[in-house]
C-alpha cells in the first residue's frame, strides 16, 4: 500500500488562498483548508519535505503576507484524498440571490437564485473565504445590465461567471496559474457563459482590451497596489472597481494610493477581518 506525507499547517494570520498559492508550486497532491490549519498531502516519494514548505512560506515572510507560521510532518497510510478534499467543499449561499454550488453537491434551489456550479479543483474561489463572499456581494449590488467587466486573478473564474449570470455581457478572465486556466474554462462550461467570458493566461499586462465597465481583483494588498496603474489603464471613465483580498488595516494605504489615480472611494465592506472596497474612476 502507497504511504503519503501529511503537513500541518499553522499561520498568522491564516490566508489560506496566499499560502496555498505558494505551496502549488510544488510537488503535492492535494491541499485541504480545516476551521485553523491547512493540510498538505503529498506521495511519500515526493521530494516534498517540511523544509521545502518553510522555504516557501519563509517567502511570505519576507514580503510580510505572514508575520509566523509553523509545519508538522506526518507520514499516513493510502486514502482517497481526493475524496477526503470533497468532503470540506460546501454548497454556498453568498446571498439571497447568488450560491455557489461544486459538481459534487445537491442543492434545491429558490426561485430567483442564481447558481453558481463550480468543481474547484483545489483552485481558489470555491466561495468559502470571506474574501471571495465580500466581492460577490459587491459584483451583485454594483453590476449593470451589459457591461463589460475585467477579472484579474480568476483563480476558479467564479466572479467572472457570476458577472455575467447577473448581466455582464462580456467578461475578460486573467489568471497567471495554468491550473487555474483550465479550471475556469471547464467551469465557464459547466454553467454555460463560455461564449461571454474570455478566459487567458497571464498577467494583467497581458490584457490588450481595456475600457472595461467594472474591474474586480481579489488578490493580496502588494498585488493590488503594483498593478494599480494597470487596472486604471483598462478601466472606463466612471467605470467601478471593486477589490478585496484585504485585511482591515490594508484599508488607508488601497485608498489613499488609488486616489491618487483619480479613484473615489465608495465603500468598504467587512466580514471577519477580511474587506472588500469599492472605488469609482473619475476620469
Amino acid at each position: 500500500m502507497k504511504n503519503y506525507k501529511e503537513f500541518l499547517i499553522t499561520a498568522q494570520p491564516f490566508n489560506t488562498e496566499i499560502i496555498s498559492s505558494v505551496l502549488w508550486e510544488l510537488d503535492i497532491n492535494g491541499i485541504t483548508e480545516e476551521v485553523n490549519c491547512i493540510k498538505v498531502f503529498a506521495e511519500d516519494t515526493s521530494n516534498v519535505n517540511k523544509e521545502s514548505i518553510s522555504s516557501q512560506l519563509r517567502k511570505l515572510v519576507y514580503e510580510k503576507l505572514l508575520l509566523s507560521y509553523e509545519v508538522e510532518e506526518y507520514l499516513l497510510e493510502d486514502k482517497n484524498w481526493n475524496e477526503e478534499w470533497e468532503k470540506n467543499i460546501k454548497v454556498i449561499r453568498v446571498s439571497d440571490k447568488i450560491v455557489i454550488k461544486p459538481t459534487f453537491k445537491q442543492y434545491n434551489f429558490e426561485a430567483g437564485q442564481i447558481i453558481i456550479t463550480i468543481d474547484p479543483k483545489m483552485s481558489f474561489g470555491t466561495g468559502e473565504h470571506q474574501t471571495t463572499k465580500l466581492i460577490l456581494n459587491l459584483i451583485e449590488k454594483y453590476i449593470k445590465r451589459g457591461v463589460t467587466v475585467l477579472d484579474v486573478g480568476a483563480g476558479t473564474g467564479v466572479l467572472a461567471i457570476a458577472a455575467v449570470k447577473l448581466g455582464a455581457k462580456k467578461a475578460f478572465a486573467v489568471d497567471i496559474d495554468e491550473w487555474c486556466l483550465t479550471n475556469a474554462i471547464e467551469n465557464c462550461e459547466l454553467n454555460k457563459v463560455r461564449d461571454k467570458v474570455v478566459v487567458q493566461l497571464g498577467e494583467i499586462t497581458d490584457v490588450s482590451e481595456n475600457n472595461f465597465d467594472m474591474v474586480f481583483a481579489n488578490i493580496q494588498k502588494n498585488v493590488l497596489l503594483d498593478i494599480k496603474n494597470e487596472i486604471k489603464d483598462r478601466i472606463a471613465p466612471a467605470g467601478i472597481l471593486l477589490l478585496s483580498g484585504l485585511f482591515y488595516a490594508d484599508e488607508p494605504d488601497i485608498i489613499e494610493q488609488y486616489a491618487e489615480l483619480s479613484f473615489t472611494h465608495i465603500e468598504t465592506v467587512k466580514m471577519d477581518e477580511w474587506i472588500a472596497i469599492a472605488m469609482k474612476f473619475i476620469s
